[in-house]
């Protein structure tokens, strides 16, 4: 079994987007079962209706899934494994105040290390704890030799006792913490194996003595991702517009495309331009680069241009608002031009609309109606013209500028006589 586990307290960005594509793939490839769990015991962070809007994208770009599972669901499985590791002693309770240890961690960032708990809470008698009146979370005691895995794409990792350190595992509300509710979760799942963000590599070694203290001896393959850079060369920020997949769909990017495009940056793949169902084929996670991704709008742009060069003619004239072949072949031509859906329609809806002609034009483009309002239809653009040019009195130079204006609402643009054949049906209504 793989798993996709987002939290509910963010838009989803193309970092979660990527992983829960290459862990897709993968089960697909291995034959295995792939689940969606919605990882939501941080009930303060949790926002509403984020669950249903990321399952509604995974529907969108073709992710399918055996099931939707709710973390939430499994804290009774979360105490009852924590109050077994208390009578085991593998775990203990811990009455440290929160603002003494925040205290403690900022000393240890001043001083220039990492803070570690000191273990302070180990030790205490049956006595000390039953006469503490504090509230109290539970740790797990760090474990006594390395944690040591290797990962799919990095390589063999070791983690010291020290870096795993008696993490906690229940809150003082009695609520687990992420690693160790992940960690049950994937046991529960049956989870084979765990592809995610790099920013998450030092939370294995801690799930891992999660489960070797629970006695589970079942390996989990993990595979950690490398960043996605800007184009400034620093990790991606996910407050950044251009990584919130909801705003790349908002300013016309195909979901095909940019699938395409997350799993084609950091990777060694056969082709520029695919599918999902090409990809499903010949994905390769040990091609993945160890070096982060770089992300480039300009380069996702142009494969989104490419993918809708793709689509059908009447197809891609339902993006603009139609349903019409010629109107798609229009598109199409507008693509020299431009990249994406949104894009598309601003162009398109240029023709259709009323145009704002400047003061110098005026004169000319009333002119041109007025032959317009009763000229025959003409099939080809040069009879066209040239009837323009007769009932006018206007000579060519003086006449192509304002007939651009006029059919297209732009001053520069694609040739008029590519542009005529595609929207002569529709010419009573552009040049109203």
């Amino acid at each position: 079994m793989l798993r996709f586990a987002p939290s509910p307290t963010g838009d989803m960005n193309i970092a979660n987007l990527r992983v829960a594509l290459l862990n897709y793939i993968i089960s697909v490839q291995k034959n295995e079962g792939f689940i969606i769990r919605i990882e939501d015991t941080n009930q303060e962070r949790n926002i509403e209706g984020k669950d249903k809007e990321i399952i509604g994208l995974l529907d969108l770009f073709g992710i399918k899934y055996k099931d939707v599972l709710y973390q939430s669901a499994n804290v009774k499985y979360h105490r009852a494994m924590a109050l077994q590791l208390l009578h085991e002693k593998i775990a203990f309770n811990c009455f440290c105040r929160p603002d003494l240890l925040e205290a403690k961690r900022k000393k240890a960032k001043i001083d220039g290390k990492d803070y570690r708990y000191d273990d302070a809470c180990l030790s205490l008698t049956p006595e000390q704890t039953i006469d503490n009146l504090a509230n109290f979370t539970v740790r797990l005691r760090k474990p006594n030799v390395d944690v040591e895995f290797s990962d799919a794409i990095k390589g063999k990792m070791t983690f010291s006792p020290a870096d795993i350190d008696s993490f906690i595992i229940l809150r003082a509300d009695k609520s687990p913490t992420y690693n160790f509710a992940c960690a049950i979760d994937d046991m529960i799942s049956d989870v084979s194996m765990v592809i995610r963000g790099e920013n998450r590599t030092s939370d294995t070694p801690k799930q891992i003595a999660v489960r070797a203290a629970l006695d589970y001896t079942k390996e989990i393959v993990y595979a950690h991702l490398p960043n996605i850079l800007n184009e400034s060369g620093e990790k991606m920020s996910m407050n950044d517009e251009t990584s919130s997949i909801k705003n790349l769909l908002e300013e016309g990017f195909l979901p095909s495309a940019i699938i395409n495009y997350l799993l084609l940056i950091g990777n060694d793949t056969p082709q520029e331009i695919f599918s999902l169902e090409e990809a499903l084929r010949w994905f390769d996670l040990s091609k993945i680069s160890k070096e982060p991704a770089q992300f480039s709008i300009d380069s996702l742009r142009s494969v989104n241009r490419k993918h809708l060069l793709k689509l059908d003619d009447v197809e891609l004239s339902r993006y603009v608002g139609f349903a019409d072949k010629e109107i798609g072949q229009l598109a199409k031509v507008y693509l020299d031009e431009v990249s994406t859906t949104k894009e598309l329609r601003e162009v398109i809806s240029l023709i259709f609309s009323v145009k704002n002609i400047t003061d110098e034009f005026t004169e000319t483009v009333s002119t041109i109606k007025g032959v317009l309002e009763s000229a025959p239809y003409f099939a080809k653009f040069n009879d066209f013209k040239a009837h323009i040019i007769k009932e006018s009195g206007l000579n060519e130079e003086n006449l192509l500028k304002p007939l651009r204006i006029l059919l297209t609402g732009a001053e520069h643009g694609p040739g008029l006589d590519v542009i005529y054949p595609l929207i002569k049906n529709y010419l009573v209504e552009i040049i109203k």
